[in-house]
């Protein structure tokens, strides 16, 4: 699958704004799409952050729901963002144990690598990092995006609670830890966010 991430961040009074748009319109908007597969709206109420995921079944059907979406991007988001960032990847790993749900978790690990190591990037997270977020309580889903082309990636990590999330940060450091040292990666950003819904259809 292909997904597109949108980055937006605003004044913390305004987001909840945003994300009713997002809920209702945005979500009606992404399901007439050809090729949509999901999407999911992950929030950081505190600081004024919204965190957008939709999900394609191949990189011509992302491309072409951009176009269509670009322009109701930004009256969505209104009044609350004041910067806005668009992001395309693919998924290359989708690893899904459990549904998601409301108010649960998610925790994004940023990535940059040499664009050549993309391939030993996907089979270490394979085979060495899923085996070790599989054992932790209430982990829902994780995934990893790439770009190949500027070597970018994003690691989504989610858990059903936020209590989950919050327990597992240890053993998550851990497994970042060990699968950057062998992917020869570099982890660039590390975020957490609640999660108002995450629904990807991965068959």
């Amino acid at each position: 699958m292909f997904v597109r991430t949108v980055y937006v961040t605003g004044d913390p009074a305004k987001i909840d704004t945003a994300i009713k748009s997002l809920n209702t319109q945005g979500r009606d908007l992404l399901e007439d799409r050809p090729g949509y597969r999901g999407s999911g709206v992950f929030v950081d109420r505190v600081l004024g952050k919204l965190f957008v995921a939709s999900w394609w079944e191949s990189e011509e059907a992302r491309q072409s729901s951009d176009e269509v979406l670009r322009e109701r991007r930004a009256s969505l988001l209104e009044p609350f963002a004041a910067t806005l960032a668009v992001e395309n990847y693919e998924a290359v790993v989708f690893h899904p144990v459990r549904q998601p749900q409301a108010a649960g978790g998610l925790r994004v690990s940023r990535l940059e690598f040499d664009p050549a190591d993309a391939d030993l990037l996907a089979d270490t997270f394979r085979a060495s990092v899923v085996p070790m977020l599989e054992s932790l309580p209430g982990l829902a889903r994780t995934s990893l995006l790439v770009d190949r082309e500027r070597g970018r990636g994003l690691v989504g990590t989610l858990f059903i609670d936020r209590e989950s999330l919050a327990a597992s940060r240890g053993a998550t450091s851990a497994a970042r830890h060990e699968g950057a040292a062998k992917a020869h990666v570099t982890v660039t950003g590390l975020e957490e966010f609640e999660v108002v819904f995450a629904e990807v259809r991965g068959d």
